[in-house]
């Protein structure tokens, strides 16, 4: 009988460690997550997009642009969000988001009014997800079931951002190999470039291609040249529209790419002579078939590598670990 005790402490031990790691190991990714726990958050999260959209139609492609660089960088985890700390620098500065990224604000905000919902219970890498979408929407484009349930990270990586993002110097083997390592297709790929159909770039980004390039459409060249000097001296920032409607979310960056008319070298090479160029024709003539692939493709991309079950972390400011 002496035994007995320790006997039924260690199989009750053994039995919690079991179903916590069974719970950890099932956990998922579910468009109802938050049904139960925050069944405004939906309503929550429109409304502020909605708001900082109308303010700024651009808000919509910048939040969109956040969303995939938080994923690409060890997954959506919402580590693109953190400032950095004595323990890490983190991604906000790294080349590819340094002086580019932008929205930090507008997630802020709709963390805030999240938090005033439903305390402590919405990851800031589910807020992304979902502004991410609704920007989108705002915009006029498609819209998709977003899958919620993510934790969020308790640290980022400068390195690991500069190593991860695609380059808008990057030929198409470059590009295909980039989304291959996060379980992306060449579609996949494709298809969410597609994401430029909003949105601006920098100077910095496209004056190699307007100055150097010859695949590229001499008027369209000398349009871009009159706002971005050759010497990097003058304009880096200076701003340029992916596509002729940069503030709706249509096809016609596939169209500006038959044209050669891709702003960015990383855009052309989709179209290129290369494997991409039927799709870049299939989704230039088909609106419907680009919104859908595209919907399914972001979808896709939102479930790299997330944390879930007692991973990570949610917190209380999207800037700070709690």
């Amino acid at each position: 009988m002496a035994s007995a005790a320790p006997s039924l402490f260690v199989t009750a031990t053994l039995l919690v460690f079991i179903l916590g790691f069974r719970s950890t190991a099932n956990a998922q990714l579910s468009p109802t997550f938050y049904s139960k726990t925050c069944p405004t958050l939906l309503s929550v999260v429109r409304s502020a997009m909605s708001q900082a959209v109308a303010k700024e139609p651009r808000m919509g492609a910048s939040i969109l642009r956040l969303f995939f660089h938080d994923c690409f960088v060890n997954g959506c985890d919402g580590s693109i969000l953190l400032d950095d700390t004595a323990s890490f620098t983190g991604e906000k500065n790294a080349f590819p988001n340094q002086n580019s990224a932008r929205g930090y604000e507008v997630i802020d905000t709709i963390k805030t009014r999240v938090e005033a919902a439903c305390n402590a219970t919405v990851s800031c890498a589910d807020i992304l997800a979902l502004a991410a979408r609704d920007g989108v929407v705002l915009l006029g484009g498609t819209s998709w079931t977003v899958p919620l349930g993510r934790r969020d990270a308790r640290t980022a990586s400068q390195s690991d951002a500069n190593s991860n993002l695609p380059s808008p110097f990057a030929d198409l083997a470059a590009l295909i190999s980039s989304f291959t390592a996060k379980g992306l297709t060449d579609q996949d790929m494709t298809v969410l470039s597609g994401a430029h159909t909003i949105g601006q770039a920098q100077c910095s980004s496209f004056r190699t291609r307007i100055y150097n390039e010859a695949n590229i459409d001499s008027s369209f060249a000398t349009t871009r040249k009159a706002t971005c000097p050759a010497s990097s001296n003058s304009g880096s920032a200076n701003l340029a529209p992916f596509d002729i409607t940069t503030n709706t979310f249509d096809n016609d960056y596939y169209k500006q790419l038959v044209g050669r008319r891709g702003l960015l070298h990383s855009d052309q090479q989709l179209f290129n002579n290369g494997s991409q160029d039927a799709l870049v024709r299939t989704y230039s003539t088909n609106a419907a078939t680009f919104n859908r692939d595209f919907a399914a493709a972001m979808v896709k991309m939102s479930r790299i590598s997330p944390l879930l079950g007692t991973n990570g972390e949610i917190r209380k400011n999207c800037r700070l670990v709690n």
